[in-house]
């Protein structure tokens, strides 16, 4: 089968495509004839050689799919071959054909294309995750989320807006993208560049502060989320962008009575993640159905273009997913 290969590690050059043993599924899990995949931020720190992908699972990068099943492993029962498939894979998105266990994947609706499809799972999933089923994000309460136009941020948006209608959602985002995080449903856009975030949270919540905050920066910003976060409030990292060191108030973190948690969807244990699938599933992908949410594609490559997905990727410049067409797609 055709797959992206990595000739290395470092810049999106080391990326081609070419010629890899197609796999065969093993317990409990399908084999996704791949039509769509998507880029993930996490994807390019993969191929930098940052994060390699868990034990016994591919190191061929991609971390989601849309497809069709094209065959079953030893225990599954609730998959056909020729069933519409999306969801989550600890690896091997990159490719022709991946491997995902059964209780990973989602039926995709009739209403959803699989390029749609394959801008959902990783982003959608992990929003809902963070926020509602760690965090426990409440109807009366303040959201912070950090990184205006990235998909984690977009899919958070919405579904913040959708299953919490009152919910005052908070965002920072470069300039060229306000007007665009406003028309997503936020309630107040900070602009990074130019303005002190902590301060204009505090601005807008009277001097309280956001209940959760979910960063993806990091070190850089630690300070400022704990300035910014309100008694009892919990910061939830999700990524390292702006370094994985840094000093912590711990004074503030005890008076304050703050919660800092850090999580990881990619490396939780199979069965755990089939759990979240499910949740997901069942709270979420109603509204997907509907078309009540609905997945922001920034823009679509052929998985030969892989360098330039990528190089697209970590310009900066797009708004909401990056997806790549593998295979045939199909209503």
């Amino acid at each position: 089968m055709k797959a992206v290969i990595l000739n290395g590690f470092g810049g999106p050059e080391v990326m081609q495509v070419g010629e890899v043993p197609t796999p065969e599924p093993g317990k409990g899990q399908i084999r996704v004839r791949v039509a769509a995949t998507s880029v993930n931020r996490a994807d390019t720190v993969q191929r930098k050689g940052n994060y390699p992908p868990p034990p016994g699972e591919s190191d061929i990068l991609g971390l989601e799919v849309a497809g069709v099943v094209d065959g079953i492993g030893e225990g599954v029962h609730q998959w056909r071959d020729g069933d519409r498939v999306m969801g989550l894979v600890a690896g091997g998105g990159y490719a022709e054909y991946a491997l995902m266990y059964a209780g990973h994947g989602m039926a995709v609706p009739e209403s959803l294309s699989l390029q749609e499809a394959a801008a959902i799972s990783e982003v959608y999933i992990t929003a809902h995750l963070n926020l509602f089923r760690i965090a426990q994000l409440k109807e009366d309460q303040t959201v912070l989320l950090h990184g205006g136009g990235g998909g984690v941020n977009t899919a958070a948006i919405q579904i913040c807006r959708t299953l919490l209608p009152k919910c005052r959602i908070i965002v920072t985002a470069s300039p060229a993208k306000i007007d665009r995080v406003k028309e997503l449903g936020a309630d107040l856009v900070i602009d990074y560049r130019q303005q002190d975030f902590a301060r204009e949270v505090l601005r807008f919540t009277a001097d309280k502060g956001a209940d959760v905050i979910l960063d993806h920066i990091g070190a850089n910003y630690l300070a400022a989320n704990q300035s910014a976060l309100t008694v009892g409030g919990q910061l939830v990292v999700i990524g390292l962008m702006g370094g994985a060191k840094a000093e912590i108030n711990l004074g503030l973190l005890l008076v304050k009575r703050q919660r800092l948690i850090g999580s990881v969807l990619r490396a939780l244990p199979v069965a755990e993640k089939a759990v979240i699938t499910a949740a997901f599933f069942e709270q979420v992908m109603p509204h997907i159905r509907r078309r009540t949410i609905t997945p922001v594609i920034h823009r679509v490559f052929p998985m030969q273009e892989v360098v330039q997905a990528h190089q697209e990727m970590e310009s900066g410049s797009h708004f909401g997913k990056i997806v790549m067409t593998v295979g045939p797609l199909a209503r």
